[in-house]
């Protein structure tokens, strides 16, 4: 007899649901609950509509009443749970689009029943990376709620004490490693973390930058890749509650190319130059080649002096900071993805004027450092005290010599190998009277602000006075930038710690840029009754201010652009719902950047404003940009040494109106000390 499923008796198809339902996933341990969860803008909770617990039942705002319809269970796998471990918050269709309808479902593990309970007050969909939301803001009983775009506003923020149920983090997720590699993907896996209540999520990363998350029952997964790349994989643990692991170890993988290739570039052509007065700027006619070319190398007289990359590169270059009425042979050779190397163009010679005439007149090498120099600041003799990040020293240079001194190592630093350890540094407004030096580190713990002082140029480690502790950390996303601002308060510039809800919570100082008074102590007109300044940030590493004593902020973003930031008192700049002008950026509340780099010419860290001009100092887009602060925005933006000194960390003022300025190439994404080769320039500016 042939089975008609139309013909089904409905006591049957009962049966059948049943089986169904019996045979989901076990259900999850519970994290905290039952308990409301509280809006905060209403004041209301959310509701199951009628106290029904049919599936597809909506959800609403009510008055709380203690109900059933009214309390929530967290569980280790991230649901919601109502009535039962049976029943669970849920995104209808798995809807990954706002607006998206929320309403309750039998449990079935999909992550459309995941959330994430944000230390923000923020409720964010799994699967959507949407936020659970009061539609229109409303405030009346019944109002239906959703899922609609991240943007910090009340209507998304609730309270509840599942969240605050759990507070203590996954441990470091063990033994990372790779397999099946190929040009295109790779297979990345770990150790299972373990938390006090369970794993939810392991986030991915590589170099800072987030790749994906997976379930916490997940222990392997297959990553994409770009063909020639060189890059650190690691990972960190992630609790329902929110609450984020220590990252682990690094695995550092090189990419194979997708096809053998070696045939060379054909000769870029011989490039043509103009002069104004010790600046040159070089064009050429393109290079060719079987597969592409990715870079031009720039020759001054046989020897590198810069670099042109991208797919495929511009082809044109500006030498700066030359010597007057000197004349500069050119050549330039093209490079493909695999390193096969051209024939060298023709060359040009010109002269230059006798007289600097441009914005960059000369660079000097005063100092050479094996370590990273990070932090950095003038003393009032004119020498240079900068912070070396992996040795946690503190050297003081003289600039007209070269000549350096360690004048002390700073106690209880500890690198995250990665981005941590000894960073920040700036001299007191009145060090000639108090010999305050203030420094940002990373402690076994935190992030922390100290202050010590300088005397017969050695630092008196008795003296050390710990002014801020608590700033979470993590191994990249630390910020580390100080700076004293005209009012003679200490601003500080702090990472996310991997963990993006900390930016948009106001009582967390990651993700910020923070104020204080020269003691430690918080100033009675900051906003929020805290350290904290400003809000929203990703990885902040740049602070500086203007003529008119307003603050700029130079940000990292994740993998698609940097920004620079015009700061105000209590401003929210959107990290993680908006990275420069991706995402929600136009959200109301949201500040948008004043400009923005794409990763690949930025990853900036440093900057410095002198005579309201901005210079930024930027890693992997290993150049500086100069550009002119007009009224509030940033205008006729040049590049400078593209290429020609490799990845740039700090650039601060230099006395006499000119600049130093710090390269970072090797040995500054982990922890070890002593493994780099780094310089210590001084720029001097034209008008």
């Amino acid at each position: 007899m042939r089975w008609n499923p139309l013909r089904i008796p409905a006591a049957v198809v009962t049966a059948l649901v049943l089986v169904v339902t019996l045979a989901g996933p076990a259900p999850a341990a519970v994290v905290a609950g039952p308990a409301p969860i509280t809006g905060v803008g209403s004041g209301k909770c959310l509701d199951v509509n009628g106290g029904a617990r049919t599936a597809r039942t909506g959800v609403a705002i009510r008055d709380c009443t203690g109900a059933a319809n009214q309390a929530w269970t967290l569980t280790t796998n991230g649901e919601l749970q109502v009535y039962d471990a049976a029943t669970c918050l849920d995104v209808a269709g798995q809807d990954t689009t706002a607006p998206a309808v929320v309403q309750i479902y039998p449990c079935n593990g999909g992550a459309n029943q995941k959330w994430r309970l944000q230390t923000n007050g923020t409720i964010v969909g799994v699967q959507s990376g949407l936020c659970l939301d009061v539609t229109g803001r409303g405030t009346a009983n019944g109002t239906v709620v959703g899922m609609w775009t991240c943007n910090g506003q009340t209507n998304q923020s609730w309270t509840t004490t599942l969240r605050t149920g759990d507070t203590t983090a996954p441990t470091v997720p063990g033994n990372p490693r790779v397999s099946n590699l190929t040009c295109s993907t790779v297979t990345f896996a770990w150790n299972a973390s373990t938390d006090a209540v369970g794993v939810a999520f392991y986030d991915i990363y590589h170099d800072g930058q987030q790749m994906t998350s997976v379930s916490g029952s997940t222990l392997s997964t297959s990553l994409p890749v770009v063909a020639g790349a060189v890059w650190g994989l690691y990972v960190n643990a992630r609790d329902a509650a929110g609450n984020v692991s220590q990252a682990s170890t690094t695995v550092t993988i090189t990419v194979p190319q997708c096809q053998a290739d070696t045939q060379a570039p054909t000769a870029p052509g011989t490039p043509s130059a103009t002069v104004s007065g010790t600046t040159v700027t070089l064009t050429w006619a393109a290079a060719t080649d079987n597969v592409g070319v990715r870079t031009y190398e720039v020759r001054r007289g046989g020897t590198a002096v810069g670099t042109v990359s991208g797919n495929p590169p511009v082809t044109t270059f500006i030498d700066s900071g030359l010597a007057a009425s000197t004349a500069y042979s050119y050549s330039v050779v093209a490079r493909d993805a695999q390193g096969n190397t051209s024939p060298a163009s023709g060359s040009r010679t010109v002269t230059t004027g006798a007289a600097c005439g441009s914005a960059v007149c000369s660079v000097t090498q005063v100092g050479t450092d094996t370590d990273i120099p990070w932090g950095l600041d003038t003393l009032p003799d004119g020498t240079v005290l900068y912070t070396r990040r992996d040795a946690q020293q503190v050297v003081r240079l003289d600039p007209a010599t070269g000549a350096k001194t360690t004048v002390g190592t700073v106690p209880n630093v500890q690198g995250t190998d990665g981005e941590g350890g000894l960073m920040g540094l700036a001299l007191s407004p009145t060090f000639a009277s108090d010999q305050w030096v203030y420094l940002m580190h990373t402690s076994p713990t935190d992030n922390r602000i100290v202050r010590i002082k300088l005397v017969n140029n050695a630092l008196v480690t008795s003296s050390a006075q710990v002014l801020l502790t608590g700033i979470p950390r993590n191994k990249y996303h630390d910020g580390g930038r100080l700076r004293f601002g005209p009012d003679g308060k200490l601003y500080a510039s702090t990472g996310d710690a991997q963990n993006g809800d900390y930016a948009q919570n106001t009582s967390n100082l990651a993700g910020k840029i923070l104020r204080l008074n020269p003691d430690g102590t918080v100033p009675s007109d900051n906003p929020f009754g805290n350290a904290v300044w400003s809000y929203g940030h990703r990885n902040p590493q740049g602070i500086a201010f203007d003529s008119q004593g307003r603050l700029w902020e130079q940000e990292f973003g994740n993998s698609v652009m940097d920004e620079t930031n015009l700061i105000v008192k209590g401003g929210n700049y959107g990290w993680p719902a908006c990275e420069g002008t991706v995402g929600t950026c136009g959200t109301a509340g949201f500040i948008a950047p004043k400009r923005t780099y794409p990763t690949s010419e930025g990853s900036c860290s440093g900057i410095a404003i002198v005579r309201d001009a901005l210079y930024v100092a930027c890693a992997r887009g290993a150049r500086m940009y100069r550009a002119v602060i007009s009224g509030s925005s940033l205008t006729n933006v040049q590049t400078f040494f593209s290429g020609t000194y490799g990845r740039l960390r700090t650039v601060e003022p230099a006395p006499g109106g000119g600049l130093w300025l710090t390269t970072t190439t090797t040995g500054d994404k982990d922890s070890v000390a002593n493994n780099s080769n780094e310089r210590i320039l001084r720029v001097t500016l034209g008008g």
